[in-house]
């Protein structure tokens, strides 16, 4: 009776359960914690979507029970910014679905299309969820490069060839998480090309869309002339419009595997809060310029951090996209690996980072840094990190000896 239950021993153990502990501990004791590990947007939401919010739970028809894929209205707007953004044309009762945040979207669509044993191409490193969904339905991974190039392309001709039995699917994150690599539409062409020619469908992360730079817009994978036939992209409110504990995110695509996942959500789930999502759906239907302003932020919070980092001797590269920055571990600790650097660096610095290999075990070499504290924070960062790596912290308050912190 003392055993594990079944999926739970199939998921392997939650790296991030190691830092948080050692973070609790500090804060606990006063030490101010920089926290860049979790991808938790700090700005506010905007005013007006609240103010929508606000004006809509004022009625109590709201207050009922809502639909599991979405008022017909969020699923119209969601339909409308596709054709803006991307010039997709979207049917809002056929190939719209809301859902709960892009994550658990996902894992529905795995629970929803996943048989005991099903193969299942996902990129390594990758946000967790792309794995474990697959994991919790009873399915096999099969890891795959994580960047978009022509390697990527043999390791999925060899995938194919090689797995007994034939993927299902095929897992594409571009703009990644973590890795921040993006893809063009031409690389979707040619994925789209092979998968429709081995029968095997397309699961697109698009949580990214509009956190790009530099002017380099990310593409949708259904730009590509008959990508629908076999994909569906999801995509997230969170960070476009800092709405992460809002929990709206879409599904939207093939006709058949949106049908799959609203018929699993119908019997999960009633849907986020009416209110919740009309003030969405009003967001969607409203002016760019608030993605603009977003979008902005972390770019400027990315140029600090790469200049800053860097004059503290941690060199780490510049991202075209998302709101990470994926970076080597520092020479001198490389051999500690992600977790146990990680661990060093907040009981030393006060600075929390994700662990690369929470992301894959191929992420080991590599930690991520979220662009969610202001510049004064960042620049702060990099000071604590600059005299750690220098090797002159002593008498510093963020000092904890190891044992004493735990493992």
């Amino acid at each position: 009776m003392n055993d594990d239950f079944h999926r739970i021993r199939r998921l392997p153990p939650y790296v991030f359960a190691h830092i948080d502990p050692i973070k609790a501990r500090l804060r606990a004791s006063g030490t101010d914690i920089i926290d860049l590990g979790m991808g938790n947007p700090d700005m506010p939401t905007p005013e007006h979507i609240v103010e929508k919010l606000k004006e809509t739970v004022k009625d109590p028809r709201t207050h009922r029970y809502s639909s599991s894929k979405g008022i017909p209205g969020l699923r119209k707007a969601q339909a409308s910014y596709y054709g803006r953004r991307f010039g997709v044309k979207l049917n809002p009762d056929t190939q719209v679905v809301a859902t709960l945040g892009s994550k658990e979207g996902f894992a529905n669509m795995a629970a929803a299309i996943t048989a005991p044993g099903d193969v299942v191409l996902v990129p390594n490193p990758t946000y967790p969820i792309h794995s474990f969904g697959f994991i919790m339905s009873g399915g096999v991974v099969r890891s795959m490069p994580a960047e978009p190039n022509e390697d990527f392309l043999r390791s999925l001709d060899r995938a194919v060839r090689h797995s007994i039995p034939k993927p299902i699917a095929l897992v594409l994150n571009y703009p990644a998480n973590p890795t921040a690599y993006t893809a063009t539409l031409d690389f979707y062409k040619e994925v789209v090309a092979y998968c429709k020619a081995h029968n095997i469908f397309i699961l697109s992360d698009l949580a990214y869309a509009e956190i790009y730079f530099d002017g380099e817009v990310p593409p949708s994978i259904l730009e590509v002339p008959g990508a629908i036939d076999i994909s569906v992209e999801f995509t997230s409110m969170s960070k476009t419009y800092s709405m992460p504990g809002w929990r709206v995110g879409f599904a939207v695509g093939n006709e058949r595997l949106i049908a799959a996942l609203a018929r699993v959500k119908s019997y999960l789930d009633y849907g986020a809060f009416t209110p919740i999502q009309v003030a969405a759906a009003s967001a969607l239907n409203g002016t760019d310029s608030i993605i603009e302003e977003v979008r902005q932020i972390y770019q400027d919070r990315r140029d600090v951090m790469v200049e800053s980092f860097a004059r503290a001797g941690w060199k780490i590269p510049s991202p075209k996209a998302t709101m990470f920055v994926w970076t080597p571990i520092p020479d001198q600790y490389a051999h500690l690996g992600s977790l146990e650097f990680a661990k060093l660096l907040i009981q030393e610095t006060g600075v929390a980072v994700a662990p690369g290999v929470g992301f894959g075990e191929y992420g080991d070499q590599y930690v991520r840094l979220a662009l969610v504290e202001n510049d004064q924070r960042i620049r702060q960062a990099a000071r604590n990190i600059k005299k750690f790596l220098s090797g002159n912290l002593q008498g510093q308050g963020n000092v904890v000896p190891l044992a004493a912190a735990g493992n």
